[in-house]
């Protein structure tokens, strides 16, 4: 990266941090990750009715719509961190078994290449170790 553009990118950091912070002074201390604890997994039913087959009987239930999901995070080299971790949690939570997420995850490095693989298997892991069961 040359200097110039990442003079030019930490000036937008540091303007957007500012812009924030204008807003409301405890966004200073704003750390991301935090946020991922704010919104907890969704129960079962409600991810059927949202995502799942409740408005379309015939279509994808929520299970299958969430490793999907997973996959296409995957596709983009799992860069977001937290939409893999609460993607995992929540297709636990619809039914997923432990086993159907690292196939899902394995199955995109074909596609995706061994470092997006690596890096979601990654952030699953510390997903499915918050889950605290080891059976499914």
């Amino acid at each position: 990266m040359s200097d110039s553009f990442q003079n030019l990118f930490q000036q937008m950091i540091d303007n957007s941090r500012k812009m924030a912070e204008s807003f409301n002074p405890q966004l200073a201390n704003f750390n991301p990750q935090g946020f991922e604890k704010l919104w907890p997994t969704m129960p079962k039913d409600f991810m059927e009715l949202v995502w799942g087959n409740a408005v379309n009987k015939d279509g994808l239930d929520a299970k299958t719509r969430l490793l999907l999901t997973l996959a296409g995070l995957t596709m983009q080299g799992a860069q977001a961190d937290t939409a893999v971790r609460q993607t995992v949690r929540h297709a636990l939570e619809a039914g997923a078994k432990k086993q159907e997420i690292v196939e899902t995850i394995g199955q995109m490095s074909v596609f995706a290449g061994l470092p997006a693989m690596t890096r979601a298997l990654s952030l699953a892991q510390e997903a499915m170790g918050e889950n605290g069961d080891t059976d499914q």
